[in-house]
């Protein structure tokens, strides 16, 4: 697996690409860095072309064209595991923080945050509110490098989620931040962007 030569950031279910300004632009990495604006999300337009999270995924696949690392908030690392899954010879590497990655989150004692997302979020596209897979056989066969960053403070999405994708995905590597809550990508950008930095020079 070759290294990255674009760095692709995908926001969660708020769809606020500046949500990783902060771990990214803390990245050594010289390569290209693509910060993710959902269509209908704050200032971005909507596309009439985009009805759900499978036109969504196919907006993203045209993005990637060369060797790619996607980086993944909650809700948007579906979005990078289907990519993973339909372009393994482009996606070099994936970063998922605070994500369900495909897998059943009710079983892992997790929050539904849906309902109240919805309330308090009326004008959002619901694609991820409604969107549910289960894509835990398939991300066996994902042969990427993955770092899972969690907080052991998240009720959205639990530390039992991480291990959970640790078990399923080949090379994956947990780290679990004291303290972190489900913005700790953000909040404890400092401490996570070397850990993103040395993963995104693993080779496998």
């Amino acid at each position: 697996m070759s290294l990255p030569s674009k760095l692709i950031f995908l926001p969660g279910a708020r769809g606020e690409p500046g949500f990783w300004h902060v771990l990214g632009n803390r990245l050594s990495s010289p390569a290209q860095k693509v910060f993710v604006a959902y269509p209908g999300f704050g200032d971005e337009p909507r596309d009439p072309t985009i009805h759900g999270l499978e036109d969504l995924v196919r907006r993203l696949l045209l993005q990637i064209d060369q060797p790619t690392a996607i980086i993944a908030q909650s809700m948007g690392g579906i979005l990078a595991v289907h990519a993973a899954l339909q372009k393994p010879e482009l996606v070099t590497h994936l970063v998922l923080s605070v994500t369900s990655g495909g897998v059943d989150m009710d079983s892992l004692g997790a929050a539904d945050w849906r309902r109240a997302f919805a309330a308090a979020n009326p004008q959002l596209p619901d694609w991820f509110i409604e969107h549910r897979t289960d894509l835990s056989e398939q991300l066996q066969s994902l042969k990427q490098p993955v770092l899972l960053l969690w907080g052991d403070a998240d009720p959205i999405s639990p530390v039992a989620v991480g291990q959970r994708l640790l078990a399923l995905l080949p090379n994956a590597w947990l780290h679990v931040v004291a303290g972190g809550d489900h913005d700790l990508a953000e909040s404890h950008a400092a401490q996570l962007a070397p850990l993103v930095d040395d993963h995104l020079q693993r080779q496998i």
